[in-house]
């Protein structure tokens, strides 16, 4: 049995945080949290939530007191910058005897994913998921109200994966030897168009989704009528109508590191009925 050990997790209120701090806690291990307002944290019962601030590490000081693993995220602050305080972060870390890191990766270089791979006093490990079956979510704003789904490059292909098997990884390498110094891909166990999608979506809440196929232009229109910056417009036509490799092919980093297969959408969707349910 592993033995129990103390994990500071930041980001933690985020999508994949909450996953983190889940996963650590079924494998018997102690999770303090870092959030900028506790009050709001909403973590479940027996994780000690502490405040601060990665753009501020010596906020960090209280909350890594007995940690042997640290989970990060590359962005930070209210306005979600990318973070310029890797080194001081790095340093704080190795005077509290954190031995293991993980780093969820941002998309691209940034400053403190650099700081972490360049650092050789710890076994850092970097996850790099795809698209997040979480992502899905965006969609009820248009399936609850009228049944449909609207959306360009419906054939685009994805290798999606669920947010808890990238908690599981995470967990896995904060916890355990042989992951120092690797960069894991993480999908799921299948290619996804938009379409299989939205057949399993109904599937799971037991009604009819509508699939309109929007044309770029009418995607863009779509895109900027809800307030998306220009810049995210951009990324989107960029990753919708030319997926990169990484995003349409499978991997069985979740079957390797963890020992079990990577969950698929439809556990996703009938987990998440409720979401798309009137």
């Amino acid at each position: 049995m592993t033995q129990t050990q103390k994990i500071l997790v930041t980001g933690a209120t985020g999508t994949v945080g909450r996953q983190v701090v889940a996963e650590l806690l079924a494998r018997g291990h102690a999770v303090c949290a870092l959030t900028r307002d506790a009050a709001k944290a909403g973590l479940p019962a027996g994780v000690e939530v502490v405040e601060g601030d990665l753009t501020e590490p010596d906020s960090l000081v209280p909350a890594l007191e007995g940690v042997t693993g640290l989970h990060l995220i590359t962005f930070g602050g209210a306005y979600f910058a990318p973070l310029e305080t890797g080194p001081r972060i790095l340093e704080l870390a190795h005077a509290a005897g954190v031995r293991r890191i993980t780093v969820l990766h941002g998309g691209g270089p940034t400053p403190l994913e650099d700081a972490v791979r360049a650092d050789d006093q710890v076994d850092w490990t970097v996850l790099m998921p795809v698209e997040f079956m979480a992502n899905a979510l965006e969609w009820a704003a248009t399936i609850v109200p009228s049944d449909e789904v609207r959306e360009p490059f419906v054939d685009r292909l994805s290798a999606m994966v669920h947010e808890g098997d990238i908690g599981a990884v995470a967990a896995v390498a904060l916890t355990e030897e042989g992951h120092g110094g690797q960069e894991y891909v993480i999908t799921g166990p299948e290619l996804l168009t938009v379409g299989d999608k939205v057949t399993t979506l109904a599937a799971a809440r037991g009604r009819d989704i509508s699939l309109v196929e929007l044309s770029e232009e009418q995607a863009v229109a779509q895109w900027r009528a809800a307030g998306h910056p220009e810049d995210v417009i951009a990324f989107l036509v960029e990753a919708y109508g030319n997926t990169p490799e990484v995003g349409r092919t499978v991997v069985d980093t979740v079957e390797k590191v963890t020992g079990r297969p990577a969950r698929t959408f439809r556990q996703w969707a009938e987990e998440h009925a409720d979401a798309f349910t009137a």
